[in-house]
């Protein structure tokens, strides 16, 4: 005889607590090179964020991170993680309800650091929001947003809106980058976009974990 099961959904005091403590959004700083104006421009992103006042905010630092070009012996979609450096990566990911990449464009692409690190997970990515605020020269880190759509997809990220910056038109000096009431103004559009999407796409999370416990 077939032993059913039954499926628990979540009580409705515990969906009230997943949903009203605040998102956790990481934004992640993808440059690793010496120099690299990404650092200053995530810290600009940082402080219109927190004072967006919709997320627990945390900037996740890819040269601090210091992942080694991936060297898991299995698939991702195993989620079988050998090494502590995986397993790091791993619990910030997946705390993360969504992501801001902080990107410059390499060669009409994005950077090699930021694809690693996307390709280490499988899982945790899938079903979050993810805004992009790419930067370059003339083409303002067009086409690296162009070049990550497909990885975006494939990994079952959820596209929430882009921000190009001209580094010629808004340059980093000292550290420090040379923001405008026009860049806030998209940033926070950008933003309120993740909002939404966050909104919208935890709570489907939430139901389709427990539908599958």
């Amino acid at each position: 005889m077939a032993r059913t099961t039954t499926c628990r959904l979540p009580r409705l005091d515990e969906t009230r607590k997943v949903l009203v403590s605040l998102p956790v959004l990481s934004i992640i700083i993808a440059s690793t090179r010496p120099g690299r104006a990404g650092f200053a421009i995530a810290t600009w992103f940082n402080e219109l964020a927190q004072a967006h006042r919709s997320f627990e905010v945390q900037v996740v630092d890819l040269a601090e991170l210091d992942l080694p070009l991936f060297n898991e012996p299995h698939q991702p979609v195993t989620r079988h993680y050998e090494f502590e450096h995986t397993k790091h990566w791993s619990a910030i990911v997946e705390r993360s309800d969504a992501f801001v990449f902080v990107m410059p464009e390499y060669n009409h692409s994005y950077n090699a650091a930021l694809k690693n690190a996307l390709d280490y997970l499988y899982h945790e990515w899938r079903d979050k929001p993810v805004g992009l605020v790419s930067y370059g020269g003339g083409a303002l880190g067009a086409r690296a947003i162009e070049a990550i759509k497909p990885v975006l997809t494939a990994l079952q990220l959820v596209y929430a809106g882009e921000l190009s910056i001209s580094l010629a038109r808004s340059p980093v000096r000292d550290d420090v980058f040379s923001n405008d009431a026009q860049l806030d103004d998209r940033a926070a559009r950008l933003l309120k976009e993740l909002d939404f999407a966050t909104a919208v796409w935890r709570r489907a999370r939430l139901e389709r974990t427990a539908r599958t416990h």
